[in-house]
């Protein structure tokens, strides 16, 4: 790794670990790893315009130091760019940590650069469970998989639901969501009826949905990454005739995303969700964080904002609270424990597991002033990441 990393910037590891503190003069840099182009890049549109609506509240200096973001474009899901791209961030461009990370494959790749070189990296999205436990120097400010279905599962059981078939992505947060929501829906009774895993990439889902239907259950839960295929998915319920009223469609947040309701219309009525934020949260902080959101970008924030905008401000705290040491072992041990109001409600980031502890939402798709939205209808405080119990 070493040699890799010296290789790449023709220079010695001193390079790397070095200017491990900032002063009045000195720039922090940012490295953020995100897919901006592809089939993912409005994610990181979203996610990016939290970063930048954080910056333009709060300026451009974290305690002393000046902020400086570095963008990387991974192109979509491809790990060996993610990893190139961040040793390539810390030894050409030396940035002082590393932040955003929308998709797990490539968060996962990075960890190891982040281990190695012992670099702060704060995770703005991905959700796999294992990810904090790839590096001792990563701290998540977005959410988990298992912490929304686990509690999705648990919250379907509870409220009379007893047959569930499941259709995820094959890749680690479909098998997280899948793994986790039928934990929680079995341990409260309920019985898995059948269950099915797709291609990541250009899934038919009609076929799979038939076969959700042909089973008979009382609901289908569905989990697809962000993108296109929430549309795709609403499209394939429409056309097999899924009737919300008779079974239930469970997801989690893509699902009932803003893009995704204006894509299925009224085939999205009754889809039930859970999500750790919505722009529709009846709070002051929320309100003014979509006003202001609105103003700048004329759009609405979503869940992957408001991972930009809560990562940078646990970036600002860490580096204000160790006074400018930019260090791992100093930035990471200013992030456990860590406490604040965001938009999205109180959260933390635990200080055993680095993983957020949050309010945990649950929605459901209706009709406001003539407009979709998701409304909430529960909520569980405090969560924390179930799937760090199994590791």
């Amino acid at each position: 790794m070493q040699r890799l990393l010296c290789g790449l910037a023709g220079c010695a590891l001193t390079l790397l670990l070095g200017g491990a503190v900032a002063d009045a003069e000195d720039t922090v840099k940012i490295g953020l790893i995100m897919p901006y182009s592809g089939q993912f890049a409005d994610t990181s549109a979203q996610m990016d315009n939290g970063i930048k609506l954080y910056v333009k509240q709060h300026g451009d200096k974290a305690g002393n130091a000046k902020i400086e973001l570095i963008r990387k474009d991974t192109g979509g899901i491809a790990p060996d760019v993610a990893k190139r791209l961040a040793q390539e961030v810390i030894v050409r461009d030396h940035a002082d940590l590393l932040g955003g990370f929308v998709l797990t494959p490539n968060t996962l790749a990075a960890a190891d650069v982040s281990a190695e070189a012992k670099k702060f990296m704060v995770v703005m999205n991905a959700a796999t469970s294992i990810i904090t436990t790839k590096s001792p120097y990563i701290a998540r400010a977005s959410v988990t998989t298992p912490q929304l279905n686990h509690t999705l599962g648990t919250w379907a059981a509870k409220n009379g639901i007893k047959r569930i078939y499941t259709m995820v992505s094959d890749y680690g947060p479909g098998i997280d969501a899948e793994t986790w929501l039928h934990k929680g829906f079995k341990d409260g009774g309920g019985e898995i009826v059948g269950s099915v895993r797709f291609p990541v990439v250009n899934p038919d889902f009609s076929a799979f949905v038939q076969r959700a239907k042909d089973s008979n259950p009382d609901a289908i839960y569905i989990w697809v990454p962000g993108g296109a295929q929430p549309a795709a998915v609403g499209k394939a319920l429409a056309e097999r005739g899924i009737d919300t009223s008779k079974t239930k469609v469970l997801g989690q947040d893509v699902l009932s995303a803003e893009t995704a309701l204006k894509s299925m219309g009224d085939a999205a009525l009754g889809i039930i969700t859970v999500a750790y934020y919505d722009y529709n949260l009846d709070s002051p902080m929320n309100k003014a964080f979509v006003k202001a959101y609105n103003d700048e970008f004329h759009r609405n924030p979503d869940f992957f904002a408001v991972g930009g905008y809560d990562g940078m401000h646990l970036i600002y705290s860490v580096l204000q609270k160790t006074g400018g040491k930019t260090d791992g072992d100093s930035l990471i041990a200013a992030a456990k424990g860590m406490a604040w109001d965001s938009p999205r409600g109180p959260m933390s980031i635990d200080a055993e597991t680095r993983d957020v502890v949050q309010t945990v939402h649950v929605f459901k798709v209706d009709k406001v002033g003539g407009e979709l939205r998701n409304v909430e209808i529960d909520k569980v405080l405090n969560v924390k990441d179930p799937g760090h119990m199994t590791q």
